[in-house]
């Protein structure tokens, strides 16, 4: 019985190990230690050591010396250590050792590399929003400009009817673009709302006066007003799989290319309510093509090739139906109606 036990408690440790073997895999290239530079981001450091960069959370060793060692700096060495056999990733301040005492420098939150590159996402984590086709129809509209301007423009005084709720102060003037609908399903998903401007209130009144302000492009007449998003969107993303399993597809890219690589935001066809959530991983996969059979007798036969996968990507926003997510990694040329899924 005692040798039973063992020989299970063995095979237990075995089959973990394979596991873990099998989910983690290190980059065959990977270096021992590395030292953080400016403009480096997690996901990249990450991908010097992880084949799979995004599983770095999976593999972080916690140093309690260290008051957050989630947050990582220019001069700080990563290190590829084993404990209890297994690899982990550890940082060490170096030079700039943070000790947890009063007279302990304090490093500000802004210096700390990011997780993704922030600049590929950050005019897309306010704008701009996707809504329902009555929440457009039902909104405030624009009426008229002042000083008997045919369209209007930054520090241009616009005419606004339908504002109910006069303790709101500041708007985001919109615009109806895409219409998202499921490919399979065909279920309309939701309304994009491009921004055109800002909008703060001067009087109040049917119609009200606003005064636009940093417009991407012209008001016209009809464009809609949506009250600005006062929403606090967090840059320190923690990367991990769905807890559900998510089948979806490419919708668009927000930069209106077709071909898509590294770095470009995209939109997909799941959001909240299948559970994606901002910092969840999904594989993306390129449509196998339906081809002519021509080595068969009959000529009609076709054959469809299996999808391969053509990169990574992760969600940064949500909306209901749909997110945006940002490409990290692209092997091959991915188009919209790729299909992700759970990595």
């Amino acid at each position: 019985m005692y040798k039973k036990k063992i020989l299970g408690i063995l095979f237990s440790l075995l089959v973990s190990g394979l596991v873990f073997a099998d989910t983690i895999k290190l980059n065959p290239n990977h270096p021992d230690k590395y030292t953080v530079v400016k403009h480096d981001t997690l996901w990249d450091i990450s991908g010097r050591f992880l084949q799979n960069a995004w599983q770095w959370p999976e593999i972080w060793h916690v140093n309690p010396q260290i008051a957050n060692p989630h947050l990582i700096y220019p001069g700080d060495v990563i290190s590829l250590v084993y404990i209890d056999g297994q690899p982990r990733l550890i940082v060490n301040r170096g030079k700039r050792t943070v000790k947890l005492t009063p007279q302990g420098r304090i490093i500000p939150l802004d210096k700390a590399i990011s997780t993704i590159p922030l600049n590929a996402i950050q005019q897309f984590l306010k704008e701009p929003v996707i809504t329902n086709k009555d929440e457009l129809k039902k909104a405030p509209y624009v009426v008229e400009f002042k000083g008997e301007h045919i369209v209007a423009a930054t520090n241009t005084g616009i005419y606004v009817r339908g504002i109910k709720n006069n303790d709101i102060l500041k708007y985001s003037i919109v615009r109806e673009g895409n219409t998202y609908i499921d490919p399979v399903t065909k279920e309309i998903l939701g309304y994009e709302a491009r921004f055109i401007a800002n909008a703060t209130m001067y009087r109040t009144g049917d119609p009200s006066t606003l005064m636009a302000s940093r417009t991407t492009q012209e008001v016209n007449i009809g464009d809609r007003l949506l009250p600005s998003s006062e929403d606090v969107f967090s840059a320190n993303f923690l990367p991990r799989a769905p807890d559900n399993n998510i089948s979806g597809t490419i919708l668009a890219v927000l930069d209106g290319v077709t071909q898509i690589g590294s770095n470009q935001v995209v939109v997909i066809s799941k959001g909240a309510r299948e559970g994606l959530q901002p910092g969840h991983v999904l594989d993306i996969y390129q449509a196998g093509a339906t081809i002519d059979d021509s080595v068969t007798e009959d000529r009609s036969d076709k054959v469809t090739l299996p999808d391969e996968k053509a990169g990574t990507l992760m969600v940064f926003r949500v909306f209901e139906k749909v997110s945006y997510g940002l490409v990290m990694k692209a092997s091959r040329n991915i188009h919209v109606y790729d299909t992700v899924r759970n990595p």
